[in-house]
């Protein structure tokens, strides 16, 4: 039988590499944010960091990309609250390089019973974990479809995929990012081939991970349950996570540099857990 010359299979053994291509990681000067970063720089990759550092800050951790590998690494300030701010993020990072590679990881979070979020809380939240990946997306996804490989990698939550009580406006947000992400996926899809890699949008999505994220929370139950921060924070994973486990930082940078290969062309649209079990239950 001959083969369909229009069928463009994914290469075996690609010498596919992530060096010198240019990575932008929102939010990346701290907890999830940064171990991508690093993990993007261990593999020699330009990095256009992101965060609200002081300059101080900025310049160690744009030191901490450089001793981890990175060819070239700089920091871009901007409020991603404020839509104007991401759009002159944008700008600042497309003179210094188009993007290869986007990873939307800035959120913020804030529990309170619906009757309680205010319109200010809501707002934030939508524009930091929602209407800030549009606006950067937007911006990088056309010129993706120029080259015939890009990647963006939205970083979700379970609460992308099931409720929570007391968490309305970050549940909606994340719902709506995994959304976007599979709207964005279905019509980049047909671009690129599988040599190039094409043009891919997935979500990973996070349960309880090892960050300062959830600090508040294992204080807030320690507080209102009468425990310890030790006993409150396994009361919380036995509640939602079967593993019992947190996941570290590093493990969603893995998956997030694995999701660049070319033979992950045909991965887009997802939404990829990694929960301990949260959402298989």
């Amino acid at each position: 039988m001959t083969a369909d010359p229009r069928v463009r299979r994914a290469p075996h053994g690609s010498s596919f590499t992530l060096r010198g291509k240019r990575v932008l990681v929102t939010g990346s000067d701290r907890g999830i944010g940064k171990a991508v970063a690093l993990g993007f720089a261990a593999e020699g990759a330009r990095l256009a960091l992101h965060g609200l550092a002081t300059p101080e800050e900025a310049a160690a951790v744009i030191e901490e990309m450089h001793a981890a590998g990175s060819v070239e690494a700089r920091f871009f300030a901007g409020d991603l609250r404020d839509s104007g701010q991401v759009s002159a993020l944008m700008e600042h990072v497309s003179a210094w390089g188009a993007i290869d590679v986007l990873v939307n990881n800035a959120g913020i979070q804030s529990t309170s019973p619906l009757a309680e979020v205010t319109t200010e809380i809501w707002n934030d939240i939508i524009a930091v974990n929602l209407s800030a990946p549009f606006q950067t997306m937007r911006h990088t996804l056309p010129r993706m479809a120029q080259v015939g490989y890009g990647r963006v990698i939205n970083i979700a939550s379970v609460h992308g995929l099931v409720a929570s009580a007391n968490k309305s406006p970050y549940v909606a947000a994340k719902f709506g990012l995994v959304g976007l992400s599979r709207v964005a996926a279905l019509e980049y899809a047909s671009l690129g081939t599988a040599q190039s890699g094409g043009i891919t949008v997935n979500c990973i999505c996070p349960g309880w991970v090892d960050t300062a994220l959830i600090v508040p929370q294992i204080a807030e139950r320690s507080q209102s349950l009468s425990m310890s921060q030790g006993e409150a924070l396994a009361d919380m994973l036995a509640e939602k996570q079967p593993s019992r486990r947190l996941s570290s930082p590093d493990e969603i940078a893995r998956l997030a540099r694995w999701l660049c290969a070319p033979e992950a062309h045909n991965i887009t649209g997802t939404a990829l857990p990694i929960d301990g079990g949260w959402t298989a239950q």
